[in-house]
């Protein structure tokens, strides 16, 4: 199905669930190759899962974080590769549209435009006539293989001498690609390095990080809309919990798939379903990934109500929102560590999509950013009346 209209979130989520079996049919392949399949790609573009924060004056949806959110999940049933893509084009794509707006009207000019990035500043920006020339290096470019620009942040003079992260964005074609995807999850992400080696980024491209974290953003156009009156952190950890939750259910709906041909071996349990055990794991599994997906609906909620309002965040309301975002991706992986631990020997196989999903899974809970502990020391803190110890707040 292609969309051409702006969607409701219904329309939105049964447009991601259509494109589950073409995911699912390609995700081997892109276990195996590093990167998404062409035709996943293709399908994730026809269902607009690439439009979901693009502007509306380019032809996007400026879906709320809940839609995404939900979205994105619907997707993890058929490749957490391709969600996490996904999810990862939203953060940048609404990135991209801080920047001026003919900036935007470069950016946003190609159909189905495909962004990747990072929030690391592992590069260096020297000031050069009318810009800067760049030079460094950004590891985990999720969906580098089929984006058209990059997100990235640098390091560059601030005014009075001293040194601040900068924002830009830079074409695909200025960078080196380094094939060096070789993990034990998140596999068909394609989330390569990329590099810089003397790459000029006109000004108009560039906005210092500490502006953005604190919500002074360049775009006129994109000023009064919701989806871009939410800070920068919030909003990516709202965007990027969907996956997680997503992986969760999806180990449930797998479980539950194969429970009627399974009996326990070396037990008079000819029928999994009649052990207690089961019936133990699985309650307890169901119930976290309930919980898992009331904390990324209580993150996603909160960047859209605040975003509607445009009323200030408090501290508090920053910390909790990674919190809720770690809280998620915590009860998501304890609920596919104990279904994948009640799926028998047999899961092992590659063929069984349980084993693939506890590798995912897993990958997404040592991402820096969604890592549980760091998230809920960060909270802790917070409510203990300390400053934050990071920019990324």
């Amino acid at each position: 199905m292609t969309i051409t209209e702006v969607p409701s979130r219904a329309e939105l989520v049964a447009a991601a669930r259509n494109t589950v079996p073409a995911l699912r049919e390609h995700a081997p392949w892109s276990e195996r190759n590093g990167r998404l399949h062409d035709d996943a790609v293709a399908a994730l573009a026809e269902a607009g899962m690439f439009r979901l924060r693009l502007p509306a004056r380019y032809g996007g949806f400026e879906s709320d974080a809940r839609t995404v959110v939900d979205a994105v999940a619907e997707l993890a049933a058929g490749d957490a590769s391709a969600a996490w893509v996904v999810g990862v084009n939203a953060i940048t794509t609404w990135m991209a549209a801080l920047l001026p707006d003919e900036v935007q009207d470069e950016v946003f000019a190609t159909p189905d435009v495909r962004l990747c990035g990072t929030l690391s500043p592992t590069g260096m920006g020297v000031p050069a006539d009318g810009g800067l020339v760049l030079n460094g290096k950004w590891g985990f470019i999720s969906g580098a293989p089929h984006s058209h620009w990059q997100v990235v942040i640098a390091v560059a003079p601030a005014p009075g001498g001293d040194f601040w992260p900068v924002m830009a964005v830079v074409p695909m074609s200025d960078l080196t690609t380094v094939d060096d995807w070789d993990t034990s999850g998140l596999r068909g992400t394609g989330s390569v390095s990329t590099v810089a080696e003397n790459v000029f980024v006109p000004e108009r491209r560039i906005l210092p990080l500490p502006l953005v974290l604190a919500g002074q953003y360049a775009s006129r156009a994109n000023a009064a809309s919701p989806v871009w009156r939410a800070p920068l952190l919030p909003t990516a950890s709202a965007l990027s919990v969907g996956t997680a939750v997503g992986l969760a259910a999806a180990a449930k709906a797998e479980f539950l798939d194969r429970l009627p041909t399974r009996k326990i071996t070396y037990t008079s349990y000819e029928e999994q379903s009649e052990a207690p055990v089961t019936h133990l794991q699985l309650a307890d599994a169901a119930m976290r990934i309930d919980e898992a997906f009331f904390h990324a609906h209580r993150l996603a909620d909160l960047v859209d109500s605040k975003g509607a309002s445009g009323a200030p965040w408090s501290a508090e309301e920053r910390a909790v929102a990674r919190a809720d975002m770690g809280r998620a991706v915590r009860l998501a992986k304890q609920a596919v560590d104990l279904l994948a631990g009640a799926s028998g020997g047999s899961s092992i196989y590659s063929s069984v999509p349980i084993q693939r999903i506890l590798r995912d899974v897993q990958a997404i809970t040592m991402h820096a950013l969604m890592n549980p502990d760091t998230n809920d020391e960060l909270y802790g803190r917070v409510l203990c009346g300390l400053e934050p110890n990071t920019l990324y707040f």
